[in-house]
């Protein structure tokens, strides 16, 4: 394996769900892009933390950095780890933040961990987000960003309402829920997430560019949740829009247990 911030070529290696290529930036010493089986997840740049690279990284890195008075460290739950871009960003604006990080691919946070080792701060888990997050303290957490998937979408147990209650649990009265969600037009399966954020707390938003809800185009949308969403975050779509957008899509429920 090569070291830390080696610069001739790309290190791949098979992880426990994949295979994971970490890519140089020809422009930057020591800054790497992430990608799982070919797909471009996160950009690190170990040099500047607040280089987020993905405009999606960059809608929820505005969220937390939104959240009460500038340096005062927040308590925060990510789900789906990566390489680490968002806990690395919060740990350089808001130092001293509790940030608690679960990936399900043990082999990908080694290889984290070796080639692009994160703050000493940040606690990683191995383990399953739905199941992670019910084990949590009531009240908890300032904010839980939900950015998980299998291969190029979110599986089905972060994206009901039983995960949204448990989230909103583990949230504190203004905590906020914080969610990467993919999808292709006509959008459904985003519409189906809104509605049922929607069926669990009282102020749903959303960050995308025009052209994403609009349905012409294949992309990435930000949601926000929370008892009370910020109107200080910068570029939130409008809640009337949102839920005009959303209008006629089903919550999402929990498959029975049999």
């Amino acid at each position: 394996m090569a070291p830390e911030g080696n610069r001739r070529a790309t290190v791949a290696a098979a992880v426990t769900h994949g295979i994971a290529e970490l890519r140089p930036d020809p422009a930057r010493p020591r800054a790497w892009t992430l990608l799982l089986d070919g797909v471009p997840q996160s950009y690190v740049d170990l040099d500047d933390p607040t280089r987020l690279g993905f405009g999606y990284l960059i809608s929820a890195a505005a969220v937390l950095r939104s959240m009460t008075s500038a340096l005062v460290p927040l308590e925060v739950l990510h789900l789906g780890g990566g390489g680490l871009a968002l806990p690395r960003f919060l740990d350089h604006i808001r130092p001293g933040s509790a940030q608690r990080v679960v990936e399900r691919d043990g082999e990908l946070v080694a290889l984290i961990r070796r080639m692009l080792p994160p703050p000493a701060a940040v606690q990683i888990v191995v383990g399953d987000a739905r199941r992670c997050l019910e084990t949590e303290g009531a009240g908890r957490y300032d904010a839980i960003v939900v950015d998980v998937f299998e291969g190029a979408s979110a599986p089905v147990s972060v994206g009901t309402t039983g995960f949204a209650e448990a989230a909103r649990r583990a949230l504190r009265p203004d905590g906020l829920l914080v969610m990467n969600v993919t999808d292709v037009p006509p959008l459904a399966h985003t519409r189906i997430q809104v509605a049922t954020l929607a069926a669990i707390f009282a102020d749903v938003r959303a960050m995308a560019e025009p052209q994403m809800l609009r349905g012409r185009r294949a992309g990435n949308i930000v949601l926000v949740a929370g008892a009370a969403v910020p109107d200080r975050i910068p570029a939130l779509v409008p809640a009337a829009e949102l839920r005009a957008f959303a209008a006629g899509a089903q919550a999402r429920l929990d498959e029975p247990e049999r």
